[in-house]
């Protein structure tokens, strides 16, 4: 089994780390207010038997912080956006997003770049329903933000050349089932353009990145170009895994490094743990939420279904019983005229009988 403690020896043994956390009744406390299981984690990655998970949201925040080491984040957004990109400031934020949603997210980083480009940084845990609809507000939102911005700095100057595009990132850890009819792809890039090929600089872009694809497909395989390697430091816990991404690129270890030296600090990393464990029952209380109202939305689509036929049929029907009435009519109608008819007959066979008597009398 390999061995992290070799490249990182400042990761510490369980009984060192279970000393620490009895030395504070805080820390006891929140340890005890774990489950087993989420215990025995939390000691997996902090004595190396399990590798550190990068997409925990105190994780991505201290080793891809744009303010301190802005050189990860350009890099990876490079690679993700497929031209160089710099990351000149970190915005607040400040959006009009639902509140509830904003907590929903594990992470979520807005820069603007060098060009004046907004990119919107998102991890979620459970991907949520409708990833599209979701991201289009949040998009239009982020938009909308930099016009307001740009408008109000450049006043009269201001032209909506200065409005420039939008990226939305999203890493979804779990993806949704749309995500699953593609099972070999794990990036997905969208942008908006005409069935025409006329050109007009739309502004919204998306990535959509399900780890989970990305991870199946990593199966048994070498990390082969820059961008898989990221994917693979951020989604990896696995110390084989780690440890050959170290090796084919060394700098990735600096950031594991760091990692390991914030996990020394007993109360800074317990902390992550619980905001972790927080977001994730959030996130499974939203996905339940989703669920529920996908079913919803089935269900009274059926419902509007059932009541479009039932009309249809009572229309039916009432055009059925026009048509009966109509027939019985007709019938009534045959049955005069066939009496009538029969009337006559009588009365033409009476006349005949009449004539044929009187001829015989004269006769």
């Amino acid at each position: 089994m390999a061995d992290l403690k070799e490249y990182f020896p400042m990761i510490r043994e369980r009984k060192e780390v279970m000393e620490e956390i009895g030395k504070k009744d805080s820390l006891r406390v929140m340890f005890a207010s774990w489950t087993e299981e989420q215990q025995e984690e939390f000691l997996d990655w902090c004595t190396g038997v399990r590798g550190i998970r990068m997409l925990y949201d105190g994780f991505f925040k201290e080793i891809m912080n744009p303010e301190s080491t802005p050189e990860r984040l350009d890099e990876l957004l490079s690679l993700l956006l497929g031209f160089p990109v710099r990351i000149r400031m970190v915005l607040p934020n400040d959006s009009t997003r639902l509140a509830d949603e904003c907590s929903l997210l594990v992470t979520d980083l807005v820069v603007e770049l060098k060009d004046g480009s907004l990119a919107n940084v998102e991890v979620q845990k459970i991907g949520y329903m409708f990833p599209g609809q979701r991201s289009a507000c949040y998009s239009s939102d982020m938009l909308l933000r930099q016009y307001k911005r740009v408008r109000s700095k450049r006043r009269k100057k201001f032209s909506y050349r200065d409005v420039k595009p939008v990226y939305t990132i999203v890493l979804f850890e779990t993806s949704t089932k749309e995500f699953h009819e593609f099972p070999h792809v794990y990036v997905h890039r969208f942008g908006q353009r005409s069935d025409t090929g006329l050109k007009a600089e739309l502004l919204q872009k998306y990535i959509f990145i399900p780890i989970d694809i990305f991870k199946k497909t990593q199966q048994n395989k070498d990390v082969t170009g820059k961008l898989d390697a990221w994917l693979l430091f951020l989604s990896t816990d696995e110390p084989e895994e780690i440890i050959k991404l170290i090796k084919a690129y060394p700098e990735f270890k600096p950031m594991y490094q760091q990692a390991y030296e914030i996990c020394r600090n007993m109360e800074v990393v317990m902390g992550f743990f619980s905001e972790e464990l927080r977001e994730m029952d959030r996130n499974t209380v939203q996905l339940m939420i989703d669920e529920m109202q996908e079913e919803l939305d089935r269900k009274r689509g059926e419902l509007e279904k059932t009541s479009e036929e039932l009309a249809r049929n009572k229309g039916e029907l009432a055009q059925s019983k026009e048509e009966l009435a109509q027939s019985k009519e007709e019938l009534i109608q045959s049955k005069e005229e066939l009496a009538q008819s029969k009337e006559e007959l009588k009365q033409a066979l009476l006349r005949i009988a009449q004539l044929e008597k009187e001829q015989r009398q004269r006769v």
